[in-house]
């Protein structure tokens, strides 16, 4: 849809700035200059392409480039197209790829030519969700973009690489924005909850009411405005001077998690979680890694837990729990939330289901044990290098026996130092995969000639 103001939509415009209390909260607290913006300060510094859109810089030839918003939800995007709308003297047209297509696009472009030509307006054209747009739909903005009959103002949740067209792309400035942070939101929240155009400080936000708004929001800054919303009526229907975690659970029908991800709860659900697939509960690991997800816990961190149980706990007993654990590790850092809570149940089904094994884990903790203690031993000399000059005349490497030259691939000689050369870290169990290399380790230290220890 082209929207475009007009006669009416100005009017209506003005009584909103006058009385904005009939919009939604989200809207009324929507920064009107750059200096508000929460968030996004590596695009904002001085000179940037966005403070040239606003008339901060150079124009003409030298005039800002068109720029495409690539961020997640909630992070600003439309935003800084709102405000780049008030602050430039520039005629500002919006269209949504969702209900515009071709026809709306020309008319756009006629619209600006003819602005140019009649009264010397440039365009800025703020495109909301470009990747929806198809191939066809892009290319016939690129004359008005390659011309500057318009500046395109586009925003793509999705990664323009694969959502935008190459010729599009190279005519515009790419700016990625970055999740809001906490801190960012929390600000927002408290800004609302005292600015003339928000709550007017006719109600108070504990703190943990106010830490359950950050979990809901993701660092989403549209979310955590129509919560805070929704609560605040809530509250104020009751009559309660603040907006209690209570009210706040109520309305947005989201209970709060007791989690502090730098308390006890972080370690406690985070054990909890190993300890129930350490178990082979496949149930209870989802509750606590849902746990995790629903307070905003650090995907990494789970992921990064993930993998350590994958070789202490399952180990040889399937070998490919570890691979699964750090594929998960490796999309969850490329993915994020909300998707990779989809990876994160995915390994941690496997690995809570896959047979048991701490053979790796007890069979090292051995080996550190006794070189911790001082039994290490020199190594013997036909294991030592050779390659250097004056090495034989030391003995090293003399009497070594290549393994591949023999039949089997396995040569009975000491390996281990004279004080250790019986010692046997690894002890295989017959669970799953790993029943096969409980036979293998039996069937070559048989034929290496070792004695039991």
């Amino acid at each position: 849809m082209c929207v475009e103001p007009d006669l009416f939509t100005a009017a209506a415009e003005e009584r909103q700035e006058k009385d904005p209390s009939g919009s939604p909260l989200a809207v009324r607290m929507r920064p009107r200059t750059l200096d508000e913006v929460v968030g996004q300060q590596h695009l904002l510094k001085p000179g940037s392409p966005l403070r040239r859109l606003v008339g901060e810089g150079a124009s003409g030839p030298a005039g800002p480039s068109s720029v495409i918003l690539w961020g997640p939800p909630g992070t600003g995007k439309t935003t800084l197209a709102y405000v780049v709308s008030k602050a430039t003297n520039k005629r500002f047209v919006e269209l949504s790829a969702i209900t515009a297509g071709v026809k709306e696009v020309r008319a756009v472009i006629d619209g600006a030519r003819r602005a140019v030509g009649g009264y010397g307006k440039e365009t800025v054209l703020f495109l909301d969700e470009i990747h929806r747009f198809s191939k066809a739909q892009q290319d016939t903005l690129l004359p008005a973009v390659e011309n500057r009959w318009v500046t395109l103002i586009a925003a793509t949740t999705e990664n323009p690489y694969f959502s935008v067209i190459s010729p599009l792309l190279s005519r515009s400035l790419l700016l990625t924005l970055e999740p809001l942070t906490d801190d960012d939101v929390r600000g927002l929240l408290r800004r609302a909850l005292t600015a003339d155009r928000g709550l007017r400080s006719a109600l108070t936000l504990p703190e943990d009411t106010e830490d359950h708004l950050l979990r809901i929001a993701g660092g989403d800054a549209r979310r955590a405005l129509t919560a805070l919303e929704a609560a605040a009526g809530a509250a104020l229907d009751k009559g309660e001077p603040e907006i209690t975690l209570a009210t706040l659970e109520e309305t947005v029908d989201r209970a709060a998690v007791k989690y502090d991800r730098d308390g006890d709860q972080h370690y406690d659900v985070a054990s909890a979680l190993i300890k129930s697939i350490r178990g082979s509960d496949v149930d209870a690991a989802l509750h606590y890694l849902a746990r995790m997800i629903e307070a905003g816990e650090d995907p990494r961190f789970i992921a990064r837990r993930l993998m350590i149980s994958a070789s202490e706990d399952i180990g040889l007993a399937d070998p490919n729990a570890l691979p699964i654990a750090v594929a998960a590790a490796q999309a969850v850092a490329m993915i994020g939330f909300p998707e990779a809570a989809l990876t994160l149940s995915h390994a941690t089904i496997a690995l809570a289901l896959a047979p048991k094994s701490n053979a790796a884990t007890t069979a090292i903790g051995a080996a550190l044990d006794d070189v911790r203690k001082g039994h290490a031993g020199t190594v013997p000399a036909h294991l030592r290098d050779s390659h250097y000059q004056g090495a034989g005349k030391l003995g090293h490497g003399q009497g070594y026996v290549y393994p591949h030259d023999l039949p089997e691939g396995i040569a009975p000689q000491q390996y281990a130092p004279d004080a250790l050369k019986d010692r046997e870290y690894y002890t295989p169990t017959r669970h799953g995969a790993e029943a096969r290399y409980a036979d293998a380790v039996e069937w070559t230290r048989k034929h290496l000639g070792r004695k039991r220890s």
